[in-house]
C-alpha cells in the first residue's frame, strides 16, 4: 500500500531525527521532497542534501541537518500546514509570515517550491506546504 502525504513523512522523519540530534536523516526521493530540501538548503537550516541508493536499489534522499557550535537546533519546529484532506491556498498579497518573518513558509507555486519571502517578491501565490522556524 502507498504513502498518502509523502511530504508529511518526510518533515516527520526530519522532526523526530532532528529532536534526538542525527547528523542526518533518509527520506524517499521525489520530485517534491527535493524540492523542499532545496529550499531548506538555501535557507540554512539544513547543511546538505544528495541522492544515494538503498539496499533495495530504491534511491533516497539523504538529508544532513544543522546544528549550531553549541549543538543547539537550527530547526526549532517544522509544521505542515496543507494536508490531502484540507489543501490550504493563499495569493501572494495574504501569505502569512511565519513568527513576524523569524521563520519561513515553504509554498508550492506556478513558479516552483519557494519561501514565502521570495513569493511575496516574485507576486505569486500558492498551496503553504509547511512553516519552518
Amino acid at each position: 500500500m502507498g504513502m498518502t502525504d509523502p511530504i508529511a513523512d518526510m518533515l516527520t522523519r526530519i522532526r523526530n531525527a532532528n529532536m534526538v540530534r542525527f547528523k542526518r536523516v533518509d527520506v524517499l526521493l521525489s520530485n517534491m521532497n527535493l524540492n523542499i530540501a532545496k529550499v531548506l538548503n538555501e535557507s540554512g537550516y539544513i547543511s546538505g542534501y544528495n541522492i544515494k541508493r538503498d539496499d533495495r536499489r530504491r534511491e533516497i534522499l539523504r538529508i544532513y541537518l544543522k546544528y549550531s557550535d553549541s549543538n543547539e537546533r537550527v530547526i526549532t519546529e517544522i509544521k505542515r500546514v496543507s494536508k490531502p484532506g484540507k489543501r490550504v491556498y493563499e495569493k501572494s498579497e495574504k501569505i502569512p509570515k511565519v513568527l513576524n518573518g523569524y521563520g519561513i513558509a515553504i509554498l508550492s507555486t506556478s513558479s516552483g517550491v519557494m519561501t514565502d519571502k521570495k513569493a511575496r517578491e516574485s507576486n505569486v501565490g500558492g498551496e503553504i506546504l509547511c512553516n519552518v522556524w
